[in-house]
């Protein structure tokens, strides 16, 4: 430590190129905490999807609704335990930009199923199954536009539409959050009592979901179950796809490709860019202290003093602007939270891909140092004087 004031003044002997260095670093770890949070935002979904619940939808399409009569055969198949159905809705709240998940359920199955999920107060809980036209919303949600419980909010259907035109009315019985890391609590679900209301009968689509969901006893034996359940409805009108919710999320994720090994890439790149940015800085730093570090040897400083000193220069470096970019990234994503306003819920800075990112800033300091430093313990002090 006695010899931090020696690091300190060589670090400031170009103070431009020292703070240009620092700001490079400092973005590229800015960027990080960005991409690693929009990582998790893309793979959250994925890993809060239960391998011990699975779905079902039609063969050929979500959009595809299925019969409500499959429900009642999907509880015979040996090893089900629950079941739930859903209708995706889409929907805004006064202005189109303002769009949630919503979509129509069975209330009393539905929290039985996403009892981890949803967490609602036991008098919440019994309005909302009580309430043809009430609504839970996520905690996120609420806060968002200011709703509160008892709160009568309309929502423009963009899939369903009243038969007047005008926009759905909705009570909303209670706000929902979650203890689990990375939960949506953006989503707004209702009675499909209601929305059945205004489906004709002759219309092809009354009593029909856009999926099933269901719980089942040993989740090793999900395949099996599965394959079952798609052989139950083999050459009907309406054939099905059975897989555990994990991979529906996971399949539904890569439709707009491998997000997280396009973020990794990012960070690659950018990682791979500043290190040669810092290697090139200690090293040009080095050679125009050639003659010192002679001097330095001269004095009796070993080849190990050498290495250390010019190592803690870019670890220093690297510490300074990357623990700056790291903190701010955290600090602006904690706080400012999901920057497309709903479309990327669970996006937050992961406190594992923080641990990875300071690793990567100590990694960097070292990484981009040792070699310069290494050439600096191993200068022969003859050669050194020579070449000033």
């Amino acid at each position: 430590m006695r010899f931090l004031p020696i690091v300190w003044r060589n670090l400031l002997r170009r103070k431009f190129r020292t703070f240009f260095t620092m700001g490079a670093i400092f973005f590229a770890f800015l960027l990080f905490g960005v991409l690693m949070a929009i990582k998790s935002a893309f793979g959250m979904g994925i890993e809060m999807a239960g391998q011990g619940r699975l779905m079902v939808i039609d063969k050929v399409s979500i959009i595809n609704p299925l019969p409500a009569s499959y429900e009642q055969r999907i509880k015979q198949v040996e090893g089900v335990t629950d079941t739930a159905h859903a209708n995706w809705f889409g929907g805004y709240y006064q202005d189109v930009r303002n769009q949630f998940a919503t979509f129509a359920t069975d209330p009393e199955s539905w929290l039985r199923v996403y009892s981890k999920e949803y967490e609602l107060p036991d008098e919440q809980k019994k309005a909302w199954i009580a309430d043809r036209t009430g609504v839970i919303v996520g905690a996120d949600t609420a806060r968002k536009y200011g709703w509160s419980v008892g709160q009568r909010i309309p929502i423009q259907g963009t899939i369903y539409r009243r038969p007047d035109g005008g926009p759905w009315e909705f009570t909303i019985d209670g706000i929902y959050d979650s203890k689990l890391k990375g939960a949506d609590k953006t989503q707004v679900l209702f009675n499909y009592q209601y929305l059945r209301e205004t489906i004709p009968e002759n219309s092809g689509f009354r009593d029909r979901y856009n999926w099933y969901v269901f719980t089942i006893a040993n989740p090793d034996r999900a395949p099996e179950i599965a394959a079952k359940i798609d052989a139950m409805f083999a050459n009907s009108p309406n054939e099905t796809k059975t897989n555990t919710e994990k991979a529906f999320v996971s399949d539904w994720a890569n439709q707009v490709g491998d997000i997280g090994k396009i973020m990794m890439w990012i960070v690659a790149m950018a990682m791979f860019t500043i290190l040669l940015v810092a290697g090139n800085t200690m090293a040009q730093a080095i050679r125009e202290r050639t003659n010192e570090l002679a001097v330095l040897k001269t004095l009796g400083f070993g080849e190990g003093r050498i290495l250390s000193l010019v190592l803690l220069e870019s670890v220093f470096i690297a510490l300074a602007g990357g623990g700056l970019g790291l903190a701010l990234s955290y600090i602006m994503i904690t706080v400012v939270g999901d920057p497309t306003h709903g479309l990327l819920p669970q996006f937050y800075f992961p406190t594992a891909q923080v641990i990875v990112g300071a690793l990567l800033v100590l990694v960097l300091g070292l990484a981009s140092g040792f070699l310069p430093a290494w050439q600096a313990s191993r200068l022969r002090i003859v050669d050194a004087l020579r070449r000033n």
